[in-house]
């Protein structure tokens, strides 16, 4: 499985289809004024009290961060008691279990975007339309977006990961004497320069079929555009449309260069994501870069020092697309609605919530209001500060198929993407392979 959470199905809503759901927001029963800065200002926070019941993915520390947001909370709502429970990696089958028999949560955090459709389709979940304040003081339209489902606002992303980021051996950059490149062409360029110099530029976790997919996306976002982003997501496109082609074509300069990558196509294809990772993390490095998410430091077993061995640029723009990031995120959702929900909820999307985790370190926000500075080191700040910047940000694609597609060793995406790794000249053939994998997936829905 991939090394940050990977989310389900899910349509994303463009950014048009956004703008008529945060306008029907004021037709909810409750408008929050609530600030940028903390929670509700329209009434005292001790008027507020009950009890919340939250079930989460969060554990060890990730619960103990989470613990930090609620002590933030309880001081402006003291008496407003939450027990947080935590299921782990069973949570979709407890909140499903919940929902089946009538008792969910109060609230629950949800990694996977296409849980959040399938209880939102169910009638399962409660809009969070009242913190229709709250979410457009803090946070793009984009991001409201993704807890968007049929023109309402179901859910706020409140932890994601940015998975358009790029890892590179520093030493093996002043040796090539290139910099990051923040382009395409460049990086191609550097990539090129790079091998000439002796070291392979790429290293490629082709046994983890996922990371590859993952490359495929970052690509397709900046050359389609989220809107077609959307449709193939959704399969209202298909795999062998043109932007599908062109996409795979500028994905073959990375992964059909044998000579550029660690252990050539064979090597690649052999390479889980840790062994790439610690290719570049090595000394001397055995290749120069691995294009994957924020996560990559936490997975190295190789001891590297951060400015000096190895560091990050942000996955270069195609086509001078603005900047755009691809996502896993954990989005709050609300299964009952109270005055001690909606102040939860209310308070969530505040910079003060944000801060609360991101002071203590492995979390990013979209909320444009919480500085920077509050992230404990200079690569989180630079990682997770991309995520608020970018004007287009969407969850990962191939974690909202059908499982079957986009989700399983050996088949559907995972398994024909590395196909392609095999044979990057095959781009026709990929496709074809690719729509008829997806149009089985999506016909049975699994």
């Amino acid at each position: 499985m991939k090394y940050v959470t990977r989310p389900g199905a899910a349509a994303i809503a463009t950014v048009a289809v956004l703008g008529a759901a945060v306008t029907g927001c004021g037709n909810s029963k409750s408008s929050s004024s609530a600030s940028s800065s903390g929670g509700s200002s329209t009434a005292a926070t001790s008027s507020v009290s009950g009890t919340i019941s939250f079930d989460g993915v969060w554990s060890g520390a990730e619960q103990k961060a989470f613990q930090n947001v609620i002590n933030t909370f309880n001081k402006q709502y003291p008496n407003v008691q939450i027990n947080y429970k935590s299921n782990g990696d069973n949570n979709p089958q407890v909140l499903s279990t919940g929902v089946a028999g009538g008792n969910p949560p109060d609230m629950a955090d949800i990694a996977q975007p296409g849980l959040v459709k399938q209880f939102v389709d169910k009638g399962a979940l409660k809009p969070v339309t009242y913190a229709r304040g709250v979410l457009l003081a803090n946070f793009a339209p984009s991001w409201i977006a993704l807890g968007t489902f049929n023109k309402k606002v179901y859910g706020l992303v409140f932890k994601a990961s940015n998975k358009s980021t790029v890892w590179y051996n520093v030493p093996a950059f002043k040796t090539a004497g290139v910099k990051a490149p923040t382009t395409w062409p460049a990086l191609v360029k550097a990539a090129s320069t790079i091998n000439a110099s002796g070291t392979p530029a790429y290293s490629i976790g082709g046994a983890d079929g996922w990371t590859l997919t993952d490359l495929f996306e970052n690509i397709y976002l900046r050359q389609a555009g989220p809107v077609k982003y959307a449709l193939l997501t959704a399969h209202k496109i298909k795999w062998t449309d043109a932007s599908v082609t062109s996409a795979l074509t500028t994905m073959a300069q990375v992964i059909g260069e044998s000579g550029n990558m660690a252990g050539g196509t064979s090597g690649a294809v052999q390479t889980d994501f840790p062994t790439s990772v610690n290719n570049v993390w090595e000394s001397p490095a055995k290749a120069a870069m691995v294009l994957e998410g924020d996560f990559v430091p936490g997975v190295a077993t190789v001891k590297s020092q951060p400015g000096t061995g190895y560091g990050e640029f942000a996955f270069p723009s195609i086509n001078n697309a603005p900047a755009s990031v691809v996502i896993g995120g954990d989005t709050i959702v609300a299964f009952r609605d109270n005055p001690q929900i909606e102040a939860f909820v209310n308070f969530l999307g505040t910079r003060a919530a944000a801060a609360a985790w991101a002071a203590k370190g492995g979390f990013a926000t979209g909320n444009k209001n919480m500085p920077t500075s509050v992230y404990p080191d200079a690569i989180t700040r630079a990682t997770a500060g991309a995520i608020a910047k970018a004007k287009y940000v969407v969850f990962d694609m191939s974690d909202q198929q059908p499982a079957s597609f986009g989700a399983t060793v050996g088949q559907g995406e995972w398994g024909l993407f590395q196909d392609f790794l095999r044979s990057p000249t095959d781009v026709s053939g990929i496709q074809s392979k690719l729509e008829s994998a997806a149009a089985a997936a999506w016909k049975s829905g699994k």
